[in-house]
């Protein structure tokens, strides 16, 4: 997919008084007073939102200011500045990828499952023990991590 926003200037445009920003040779540039602080490729919106919110949490520029001049939303400004407060720069160079991971099903509490599972314990029973829902309780079942115990009465 090709990105649409944000739209850097060719020409330098003021985000305040004293900080600007412009596109070169691929490369944005802002600028205080007039020299280069902080430059990045145009691709690279990891640095952007960084290089963004810094400038939010300094006080140096508005969100209002940077949603004119790079046409984004103003709301995607105060994400990244709250990001910013709350994590630290490594939020947005190191973020932590948990995407396809179930946060409450660690390899602790599957086994903790089989066990109940294995006494004869229902899906549900088992996942209020555990304090997880029946749905990931299911979930394991049927991508074989947890298996069901067929030969005693369910509790």
């Amino acid at each position: 997919m090709q990105m649409q926003l944000p739209i850097f200037p060719e020409n330098t445009k003021l985000l305040s008084d004293t900080w600007g920003v412009f596109l070169k040779d691929d490369f944005v540039y802002y600028l205080h007073n007039g020299s280069p602080v902080h430059v990045h490729d145009k691709n690279d919106m990891n640095t952007y939102r960084y290089v963004t919110a810094t400038l939010i949490v300094n006080h140096s520029c508005s969100a209002t200011r940077l949603s004119e001049v790079f046409g984004v939303n103003t709301i995607n400004f105060y994400r990244y500045a709250k990001r910013l407060r709350k994590g630290g720069a490594d939020s947005f160079f190191k973020p932590d990828d948990s995407r396809g991971q179930t946060h409450k099903m660690t390899q602790d509490k599957i086994e903790e499952a089989q066990k109940y599972l294995n006494l004869g314990y229902s899906q549900l029973k088992t996942a209020k023990i555990i304090q997880v829902s029946e749905s990931a309780i299911r979930y394991h079942i049927k991508n074989g991590n947890l298996k069901k115990n067929q030969n005693k009465p369910r509790i």
